[in-house]
Order: C-alpha cells, then structure tokens, then sequence
C-alpha cells in the first residue's frame, strides 16, 4: 500500500489566485487574455481563438498574478473541470472565471498536480463543493484552498507523471503531424483554386477572371447545407458514432443521423470551423452539415467553405449564428469536374494519414484514461 500525504491543497501550493473580474478593451495584438475557451476538456491550452490585451493595459491585469511556467489554470464559474499547465513560453493573464494553483515544488511535481486535477477523485471533491447559481454553477473560490487532496511522495508523483506524459507526448508529435498535414493539403488548394495556378494554367486562357472551362457560380449550386440535429446528454447512448458541434467532436452515440464521409461546419455560438468527417455521424443543431454534395466532393467541400472564412457572414446579434441561405448565395468560381477529381487524388493520400492519425491519438488517449485513475488510487505500483 502506497503511504500518501493528505490534506487541504493549500498546503501543497505557494499560492493559489483567481483572475479579474472584468474584460479588457479589445486589441488586436498583444498578450494572451487566457479564458475558458481556451483550456480544453482533455487538458490542453488551445490558442485557435485569443482575446488580446494591450501591452500598455497589461500590467493593470497581472497586479495580483502573472501566470508562470507550471502553473496549473482552471476554470471556476460557468465551464467547470477545464485544467491546463502554463508552459514556458506563455505570455498573458488570467481572464475570467479563470485561476490558477502555483504549486510548491518540494511537496508536489507540477505536472502530477496537472493530472491529479484531471481525475475522478478530484472530479468527485469538485462536483461535492459546486455552487448552483441561476444561471452558471461555480466553484466557491474562497473555499478551494481547503479542498482535500491525497498524494505519494515526490518520487512516485514523477513517476506516474512521467508514465502518463509519454502517452500525452505521442498525441502531441501526432497533432503536430496533423496540422502539417492539412497545411500541405490548404496550400495546394490555395495554389489550384485561388491563385489559379492548376496544372496546365499556362495554357488556359482567363476572361473577365474566369479560366477557359470554368464558371461564375454560387455555394449553393454545388452544395446544399443543413441545420443539425437535437441531442440531449439524457437521450444519448454509448456508441462509437461521433457528436459532433460547431467545433467538433463532443461526444459519441450508438446511432448515425448522417452517412459519411461529410462536412460540418458552425451554425450557432461558434462560426468559421470547417470539418471533414470520414464516417457516419450525428451533427447537433449547433452545426450545419453538407445535406447534398451536387457538382463537389467532401474534401473540394471543406476547403472551399474554409476558403470563405464563414465567420464574416455572423447573422447573430447576441449569439454568433450563420445562416445557411446566406451561405448558399456566396459567389464562387466553379472549377471543371476533372480538375476537381484531381485534387482529390492528390490530397485522398494525405487524408487518410491524417485520420489515421486522429485514430492513434484516440486510443492513445483511451489507454492513459484508463491508466489515470488506477495510477492515482495507487492500483498499479510504480
């Protein structure tokens, strides 16, 4: 039996801080005003949509703290159990609803404490201290210094965090493998489609911006999107069928409501994400989806509709909202059939590598789900 060291989490922490309660002005460009958006389910930071604060306004947002290498930021209000690490490189401030623990180095290795936070034992004290509002729960961030924790001596916590890095390192290296690959996949759209630099370009001839063979055309004579569907957590079953919202998978089902492959994109809350989905799949009715592919494939689908940057065409007042009509009367250029085939194959390859990937990293992230807990309970010896 591992011997473990209880107590309040405040005696494992130099500080713990909560973030301002208000919103900076608006900035193009500056440090990171890191939100709930921000830290993702499964522990991540995700630096795809940043809220900036000016250089000249940031020392006024990092008087009580500046968030440092290894510090633990969570969210507390609103969108709970999102815990990320600070790496070494980040620049920013706290936002909202967002604090961090700094933890003491001699009693607790920062990135133990990063997995501690993301198990059920913690899940449990958390879920046993919410605070039910009207309108958002929270956690009483006065009282979390006193919440209970239970850890192994430093030399196992390095352990079991080295253990369930190396799986948290291969899913990483895969979606950096990822991201090249889509790169390598929107450049030669890029090239082909809006540069008109296609193979064989040189020798056909443009009229009024048009290529020989080509036409003036809207989205919605090529494709025909859909609004998704209603699923409620009560109604949903255990299945290998992906949920997926507005910027991504959230969930999986035991039943289809679409035949793959597909293209979802946003319609509600978040706009301009773009997915291609290689299998059947339930779209939520925060999303719009392909319905009808008339004169282009899914893969020609999901770059043009990137290329449009549909989050300029926000319909939505209070909540960001596209409408598909909108959508459907974008003018575009349509390219000939043969030519359409041919990216296809060109980029077919690339997509297959890239599903093939994302399917690494979800048994990967299974395999330390399921080590995490068992780690933690002190079940497997280390």
């Amino acid at each position: 039996m591992i011997k473990m060291m209880s107590g309040p989490i405040k005696i494992f922490c130099i500080g713990i801080y909560d973030g301002p309660h208000a919103t900076p002005k608006e900035s193009d460009s500056g440090p990171i005003f890191l939100g709930i958006k921000n830290v993702t389910a499964d522990g991540r930071l995700d630096f795809s949509d940043i809220r900036h604060v000016s250089e000249e306004e940031f020392p006024k947002w990092i008087r009580r703290v500046k968030p440092q290498k290894d510090d633990i930021v969570f969210s507390y209000e609103a969108t709970l159990h999102r815990y990320a690490i600070i790496p070494e490189d980040f620049h920013g401030c706290l936002g909202r609803r967002m604090a961090l623990v700094r933890a003491d180095k001699q009693k607790v290795h920062p990135r133990f404490l990063h997995y501690y936070f993301m198990s059920q034992k913690w899940f449990a004290v958390v879920e046993a201290n919410i605070i039910n509002g009207a309108t958002v729960d929270r956690i009483p961030i006065k009282k979390f210094p006193d919440f209970g924790v239970a850890f192994p001596r430093k030399e196992i916590q390095k352990e079991i965090a080295g253990i369930l890095s190396a799986y948290d390192d291969l899913i990483e290296n895969n979606r950096r493998r990822i991201a090249l690959l889509e790169q390598a996949a929107r450049l030669l759209y890029k090239e082909w489609f809006v540069h008109l630099r296609f193979p064989g370009h040189e020798h056909v001839k443009i009229k009024d911006g048009v290529p020989e063979g080509w036409k003036k055309a809207c989205v919605g004579d090529v494709l025909t999107l859909q609004r998704g569907f209603d699923l409620p957590l009560k109604f949903r079953k255990e299945g290998n069928v992906p949920i997926y919202a507005s910027t991504g998978i959230n969930g999986y089902h035991n039943v289809a409501k679409v035949n793959g492959p597909g293209v979802v994109t946003g319609r509600s809350g978040s706009l301009g994400t773009v997915l291609y989905v290689p299998c059947d799949f339930w779209p939520l009715n925060t999303t719009l989806w392909v319905k009808e592919f008339k004169r282009v494939g899914p893969i020609y689908a999901v770059h043009l509709l990137s290329e449009l940057q549909l989050e300029q065409y926000n319909g939505g007042a209070a909540v960001p909202t596209l409408n598909r009509n909108d959508v459907h009367r974008i003018d575009i250029l349509s390219p000939p059939n043969t030519l359409m085939d041919s990216f296809d194959e060109h980029v077919d390859s690339v997509y297959l590598q890239i599903e093939n990937l994302k399917m690494q990293n979800i048994k990967l992230a299974k395999a330390r789900d399921l080590l995490l807990p068992r780690l933690m309970n002190g079940e497997i010896v280390v």
